[in-house]
């Protein structure tokens, strides 16, 4: 599939499990490996970590469609589903062409096993694409989230903001359902963090900020029913 649809990857190299391609790596110094998750003689958290500092891109490959894979996107990091689809195949070359400049994958890697070893979703970590690479927060501390075009603005806790590059219906997708709510097309915010709700037609937010948000009309009954009223 890469030689037939992705030519601008050329292959140096494919192992068997971990063991050899620990070897493989060393040898042949790659800009970017296709890494199956589970594997003989280890995983691809195993062979990685004999490999640190990783200097390299990892696109993950994997048959297990669970919730763990949601750790791979707070991590910015690519996964491919078996059976790999092409389009998603292509998509993701390009993006770890991209990456390759940042240098943030070691980072990225350890938000990885960060997440996983994080059952409370507020404890675990997000990384947010900006103009610079990445810049990595814990989800409890999001306050709210605001749309701005094709960006997203995090008000944090401490009163940091922080824009990132992507919109704001990704973010709604991403961060956990139960923890953060899209009252108003534009703002997503964390239920922890709600001072007040001041009833109206739709009624609005007061925020731990201070900030009030218009609850919109057509979502209050589903923003009420978050606190069984």
């Amino acid at each position: 599939m890469l030689e037939e649809f992705c030519p601008s990857v050329e292959v140096i190299g494919e192992a068997e499990n971990a063991e050899t391609g620990v070897q493989l790596i060393r040898n042949t110094k790659p800009d970017l490996v296709f890494l199956d998750i589970e594997m003989p003689y280890g995983n691809a958290f195993d062979l990685l970590d004999k490999l640190k500092p990783v200097n390299f891109e990892v696109i993950f490959v994997t048959a297990f469609n669970d919730y763990s894979l949601k750790a791979f996107r707070y991590s910015a990091l690519d996964y491919l589903l078996k059976p790999v689809n092409i389009e998603e195949l292509q998509i993701s070359v390009v993006r770890a062409t991209e990456k390759l400049k940042s240098k943030q994958l070691q980072n990225q890697l350890d938000l990885l096993l960060h997440n996983l070893t994080k059952p409370d979703p507020t404890l675990q970590k997000l990384a947010l694409p900006s103009k610079e690479g990445l810049v990595f927060i814990v989800i409890g501390d999001i306050i709210r989230c605001e749309a701005n075009g094709g960006y997203t603005y995090f008000f944090m806790q401490g009163g940091e903001k922080i824009v990132s590059a992507k919109n704001i219906k990704e973010y709604e997708d991403l961060l956990p359902e139960n923890l953060f709510f899209r009252v108003h097309n534009s703002h997503l915010i964390n239920l922890n963090c709600i001072k007040k709700y001041h009833r109206g037609r739709g009624g609005f937010v007061e925020m731990n900020d201070g900030v009030h948000i218009e609850v919109a009309t057509r979502r209050k009954d589903e923003f009420l029913s978050k606190f069984n009223l």
